[in-house]
């Protein structure tokens, strides 16, 4: 008989810490889902992370920040990550950028290989999807693998109910079927690991072992 597979644990973060925010809504829902789908979410929020403006002279003196170090530690107990961000003048809010570039100076990055979705709401009609754009740049480049199908609720004030549900349930269900999308994806790179993974580069039209390239980890 097969072993059972495990229930897998998601870090859900919403990336404002204001009391009411659309994104802190959003994260909860997202919470919910993975509940509903079978895994276990650990709730929280960018507050939970205080660290200072990234300095490298800071960095040297006093090291990686406490908040830094609490994230990764939460990151590295769960299987993915899911985040919920604002966007701010069509790009990442200042304060997820800065933890992101604090994550990043820590060795081995935390983010490497590890399944990401993004997702975010705002009350204009774009949705926040300049943000997210904008949010998938660093965390690809620090090797996460983000998640293609992002969720963007737009007109996000007028888009909840008083308990914290989405009005419309067409969204509440592309919603609860994006968070089930990216756990199966999860589980399969969780249970099923590459054994290698390799990147390759055909220079040419034909593959030839003399010009082509292949980078493995």
């Amino acid at each position: 008989m097969a072993a059972e597979i495990r229930a897998m644990r998601y870090l859900v973060m919403s990336g404002s810490g204001r009391a009411g925010s659309y994104n802190g809504r959003l994260a909860e829902l997202a919470a919910r889902a993975v509940e509903n789908n079978g895994g276990t979410a650990d709730r929280s929020r960018i507050t939970d992370f205080p660290v200072p403006i990234y300095d490298g002279d800071l960095e040297v003196s006093d090291g990686v920040p406490a908040g830094a170090e609490a994230f990764r530690e939460r990151l590295e107990a769960t299987d993915a990550f899911i985040l919920a961000s604002p966007e701010y003048n069509a790009s990442v809010p200042g304060s997820v950028k800065n933890l992101i570039d604090w994550i990043s100076r820590m060795r081995p990055h935390p983010f490497h290989q590890r399944q990401v979705l993004i997702m975010s709401a705002s009350p204009s009609m774009a949705g926040g999807n300049r943000g997210l754009w904008a949010l998938r740049m660093p965390l690809e480049h620090l090797g996460a693998r983000v998640y293609p199908d992002m969720f963007s609720l737009a007109a996000a004030h007028g888009a909840f109910d008083d308990d914290g549900k989405l009005l419309e349930d067409p969204l509440a269900k592309r919603l609860d079927d994006n968070v089930a999308g990216f756990m199966e994806l999860v589980e399969a790179a969780v249970v099923f690991p590459c054994v290698k993974h390799a990147w390759v580069e055909f220079l040419g039209e034909h593959p030839d072992p003399a010009i082509d390239r292949v980078q493995m980890e």
